[in-house]
């Protein structure tokens, strides 16, 4: 297939059977269900051949007027190395105009991300499996999603409120004076994150609360390794299984927050 078959367009609701088809190719666990949550806050583009077939996807996610993220970044195993990861990144930052830009890579995107301006800030480690052992759950407030919403841009460094509300509707708010934890239908199970806390010790029992209730249910973590709550989430049942590598492109945010996140909302979304 030659470079004039392929046509880049904007990512529309008819293209998620296809851009689903791509993640399965690739291994990825999200749902029909995680591809329309995740665009419902996007804008994307999408790859397609002379024949209308999806071959590449990507999307921006623009949080607020100063920082956004780019994912969903698939291109088909039968057309790599043809330059059209690159076209499908530069057309995901153009639609993220002049913020700073953030993303999880893997291994095999890392060099095209880092020869775009991207430099690595740090590690996400992917926990998983099935709760064996439960230290100190705990019942979780009623949420104040208003609060929750500015604990959790202390944290990230930038206002996500639109993320907050479509997360507290998909799934469940937990809090604790001084962080907050989500839980959420994702992939093989469910996802617990973000989890934003003052400290290491209220994170776990944020989790702990979010993990807790009936057993066998998958549940997943994306925590940032140098937080540690690796140990911690591995005697809990929830193993190591891969990871990728936190990069930005654009200045850091100086100053400081009482806030940390120890879990993202999942790669995609930071």
């Amino acid at each position: 297939m030659s470079a004039i078959d392929i046509t880049l367009t904007p990512f529309g609701p008819t293209h998620l059977p296809g851009a689903l088809a791509l993640s399965q190719q690739a291994g990825w666990p999200h749902r029909l269900e995680d591809w329309r949550f995740s665009l419902a806050l996007s804008t994307g583009v999408v790859a397609l051949d002379a024949g209308g077939r999806v071959l590449g996807t990507a999307l921006t996610t623009c949080h607020d007027e100063t920082l956004a993220t780019v994912n969903m970044v698939i291109v088909d195993a039968a057309v790599r190395g043809r330059g059209l990861g690159r076209q499908l990144m530069e057309a995901a930052m153009a639609a993220a105009g002049t913020q700073r830009l953030r993303l999880v890579a893997t291994a095999e995107g890392l060099p095209l991300y880092e020869k775009l301006g991207f430099r690595a800030t740090g590690e996400i480690a992917q926990h998983q499996g099935v709760v064996t052992a439960l230290h100190g759950a705990a019942p979780a407030d009623r949420p104040d999603l208003d609060a929750v919403a500015a604990m959790d841009a202390a944290a990230y460094g930038a206002r996500r409120p639109a993320l907050i509300a479509a997360l507290a509707a998909a799934g469940r708010v937990f809090t604790q004076p001084g962080g907050f934890a989500v839980r959420r239908p994702f992939g093989r199970g469910e996802v617990i994150g973000p989890v934003v806390a003052r400290d290491a010790a209220i994170a776990r029992t944020l989790v702990a609360a979010a993990a807790a209730g009936p057993a066998g249910r998958f549940l997943r973590v994306d925590t940032p390794l140098e937080q540690g709550l690796g140990p911690w989430l591995a005697d809990l049942g929830l193993t190591q299984a891969g990871g990728g590598i936190a990069m930005q492109r654009g200045p850091d945010t100086p100053g400081t927050s009482a806030f940390t996140t120890f879990a993202l909302a999942n790669q995609a979304l930071g």
